[in-house]
């Protein structure tokens, strides 16, 4: 009995300087903390922000032609696009281009089906308000020009 006792003894006191040592050597090693908003963190190459319009660079306007291939693809219904075709214009524009990214499951599958790579990731990952309702009525025809005067429906 005293035995098992005594070896507990010594089991825990090496479970504890096993601990201290790893406390010390953390210590004086330089953390990764970054003191946001005044430090920005490095993304990594891959990161998933909110789906964007990607726009054309001779135009302006978004590439998107409200083919609906990403609304239809999309697993979690969160994608809403409305088209017409502007005057004198050969293919279709988006009116309306929502998201409610309350929603999205950031799959890539609205990214993947577009057949004219009209969406993209966006590398924004400071999203930040006291609600929910601006993320779940985001307008993504509000950062590209549009063809039409009034820009959304």
């Amino acid at each position: 009995m005293i035995k098992s006792y005594v070896r507990d003894i010594i089991t825990g006191l090496g479970s504890l300087l096993t601990g201290m040592k790893v406390t010390i050597k953390v210590m004086f090693t330089k953390g990764n903390t970054v003191e946001w908003p005044r430090q920005t963190a490095q993304l990594p190459e891959k990161f998933r922000g909110h789906i964007m319009l990607v726009p054309n660079e001779s135009t302006g306007f978004a590439k998107c032609i409200a083919c609906g291939s990403c609304v239809r693809a999309c697993p979690s219904n969160c994608i809403t696009v409305k088209g017409a075709k502007p005057e004198g214009a050969k293919k279709k524009s988006p009116t309306l281009f929502a998201l409610d990214f309350t929603k999205c499951s950031l799959c890539g599958l609205c990214v993947e089906s577009c057949p004219v790579d009209a969406i993209t990731f966006s590398r924004d990952y400071a999203l930040v308000d006291y609600s929910s309702k601006p993320f779940s009525a985001m307008n993504l025809l509000d950062d590209v020009a549009s063809p039409f005067s009034g820009g959304s429906e």
